[in-house]
């Protein structure tokens, strides 16, 4: 393990290390960005920590539920405040707005639950190959850059605090495929045997690809200028517990687009085939019309 692999893991463990301002309040900074807007992924597990953190130890995240209202700024502190919905006999609900300048730039609603015993059944993981027999990391991040030098300065490209090896093309590289797509993923360093921080990790992680897999049918990538691409809203169910310091496999689909907007899909399986995460996403997909100089 490098000294820049644990230094990515401890950068997005102090990200996520909230600071606590009152009761219910939390504050949080963004690092490792330069382009001039927060990486959604990181909004969103800021989110859930600070949902956690007013919630009973024994109760774990089940899912949630999120909408993109405004741009993060990455230069200023975020503001998460926490509105404590509900605490039932088996779930906990809580509600968390993210606030800079005094504006909401994104609302979630996030369920916790006691776990028990019941009835089980899954889907089935994809038939692909094993991150072993695929290239490293660094394969993919040099190509993408060759293609969009501009990608240096998204947050998922300069904070590097996860592997990731798609299986053919990652998605970012515009290449016109189907409506599938995968990848393996982990973080580059250890991390504590914490499951609300594995799970929050997922979080982040899960926004990586998923609007982008959307644009996979017709050949476009969100680094080519030719569309405007927001994600708008964003849900997660964890399933199982897991470990995001091992192996992972992200399988997306993309059932739709339409009226501007794109719907992607995901699934979360352990190297071993269990299903531990579902995921949900739409983003705005607007061609961006260019008028002639000549006509203005």
């Amino acid at each position: 393990m490098s000294s820049s692999a644990e230094s990515n893991i401890e950068t997005l463990l102090s990200i996520l290390d909230l600071e606590p301002l009152e009761i219910n309040l939390f504050r949080g900074i963004t690092a490792g960005q330069a382009n001039n807007r927060v990486f959604g992924g990181q909004v969103i597990a800021q989110a859930l920590v600070a949902a956690r953190r007013t919630v009973k130890e024994a109760r774990i995240a089940h899912s949630l539920h999120g909408y993109f209202l405004l741009p993060g700024d990455p230069s200023i502190p975020i503001i998460y405040e926490v509105e404590r919905i509900r605490d039932g006999g088996s779930f906990t609900t809580r509600r968390v707005v993210a606030i800079q300048r005094g504006e909401a730039i994104f609302s979630m609603a996030a369920s916790f639950q006691v776990l028990g015993e019941g009835l089980e059944h899954q889907s089935t993981m994809p038939d692909v190959p094993m991150p072993e027999d695929l290239p490293p990391d660094t394969v993919w991040r040099e190509k993408l850059l060759a293609r969009f030098p501009a990608a240096s300065g998204r947050g998922w490209m300069a904070l590097r605090p996860l592997e990731v090896r798609p299986v053919g093309d990652m998605p970012y590289m515009g290449t016109k495929s189907g409506q599938k797509s995968a990848m393996w993923l982990r973080t580059t360093a250890p991390l504590p045997d914490d499951l609300p921080i594995h799970q929050a990790i997922l979080a982040y992680a899960s926004d990586l690809t998923l609007i982008q897999g959307a644009l996979l049918p017709h050949g476009h990538s969100v680094l080519d200028g030719a569309l405007q691409v927001a994600s708008l809203d964003h849900a997660l169910w964890f399933h199982r517990p897991f470990r995001i310091d091992e192996w992972l496999l992200y399988s997306q689909d993309t059932p739709n687009a339409g009226a501007q907007r794109g719907f992607a899909r995901g699934e979360v399986f352990t190297r071993e085939g269990v299903l531990v995460a579902s995921t949900v996403q739409e983003g705005l997909m607007r061609p961006i019309v260019r008028r002639d100089p000549a006509q203005q």
